[in-house]
């Protein structure tokens, strides 16, 4: 995953391909590796244990495995818009619908390049911006045969309030 411009959030989602009920899992990831920030040499699993990712490098160090992609529904819950936009989730919904996944069966993505903060005391969350510069990348080692989606994220605060294009290389 590469970020030509800096400073933008990229959704990725995963699922085997062959049985789209094992899925990328936050809950896994997070609990098997014992900290928030997962980076270069941490594992990200699947709902059943499986290893699924293995992040083999990473320029940027700093990305969210917490909060759900955007949506017209948090659009219109946290920000007031009248008329939201489909967010991350629409466009990872129509990404996956030719692979037979529901928008039910969407899981907490992956959020490469976000930069949410943790209070150690409260355990509020805040969103600052990306510490991605021009031309950051993370690379991916897929430990199994995968459909993975991914988007540029659209949630404003995200990306620092300028939205840009993100990209990907499959070796």
């Amino acid at each position: 995953m590469i970020d030509p411009e800096g400073e933008q959030v990229s959704d990725l989602v995963a699922f085997h391909a062959h049985d789209s009920k094992e899925w990328l899992s936050s809950g896994r990831s997070l609990d098997y590796a014992s900290k928030l920030f997962l980076t270069t040499g941490d594992v990200l699993y699947s709902n059943r244990s499986s290893p699924m990712l293995v992040i083999e490098r990473d320029d940027v160090g700093r990305h969210d495995f917490l909060l759900a992609p955007c949506s017209k529904e948090m659009f219109a819950k946290l920000y007031g818009h009248a008329e939201p936009h489909r967010g991350c989730f629409g466009n990872l919904a129509e990404a996956l619908g030719p692979f037979g996944i529901d928008p039910d069966h969407i899981p907490t993505a992956f959020n490469v390049f976000m930069n949410v903060q943790v209070d150690g005391q409260s355990g509020r969350l805040s969103v600052e911006p990306p510490l991605s510069k021009p031309g950051d990348s993370t690379t991916f080692v897929a430990q199994m045969d995968l459909v993975v989606a991914l988007t540029a994220c659209s949630a404003g605060l995200s990306n620092n309030f300028r939205f840009k294009p993100i990209q990907y290389r499959v070796d």
